[in-house]
């Protein structure tokens, strides 16, 4: 629904790797894959675009490390939590959505703020030269522009999130 092509990477056998992606409607499958394996197929799609692994044992690790983003579960392995960039804890997988759509709300706020202090300083600082604006009130108004941008921002990206 999202336009994510799904994967499903293991080291369990292909019987069993395709029962599960059919009841789930992943139609590539990497099975029997070795923990090198796992790496040099998610590097590979790594290639291609950015990439999500999400892993919960030690023979994950490698994979967790190479993906863009590297998932692991709160009662994975140590080795699976300390190379991933994101641990979900709770509800486990079912939290995975909201993250990654939290993420991508946040880089968008972040582009948008930046585009607006790029717009007031180009703004501010000819007018500051002439010695229309004092530095102080263009500081408190910098200030104030940010925490009403960002703000309003929000509120809006998390009325879409729930």
């Amino acid at each position: 629904q999202n336009g994510v092509t799904t994967y499903l990477l293991s080291g369990d056998k292909l019987d069993k790797c395709k029962a599960i992606a059919d009841e789930l409607g992943i139609k590539n499958i990497y099975a029997e894959q070795s923990p090198q394996q796992k790496m040099e197929v998610v590097a590979a799609l790594n290639s291609k675009a950015p990439t999500a692994m999400i892993g919960d044992g030690i023979n994950d690790a490698a994979a967790l490390a190479k993906a863009t983003i590297g998932v692991s579960l709160g009662e994975a392995s140590n080795i699976a939590v300390q190379n991933a960039q994101l641990v979900l804890i709770g509800n486990g997988l079912k939290k995975l959505p909201f993250s990654f759509s939290l993420g991508k709300q946040t880089f968008l706020t972040i582009r948008q703020n930046l585009f607006w202090a790029f717009i007031y300083n180009i703004v501010a600082i000819p007018v500051a030269a002439f010695g229309v604006l004092t530095p102080g009130f263009a500081a408190l108004a910098m200030g104030f522009s940010d925490v009403v941008l960002a703000a309003n921002s929000l509120r809006l990206r998390w009325k879409k999130l729930i």
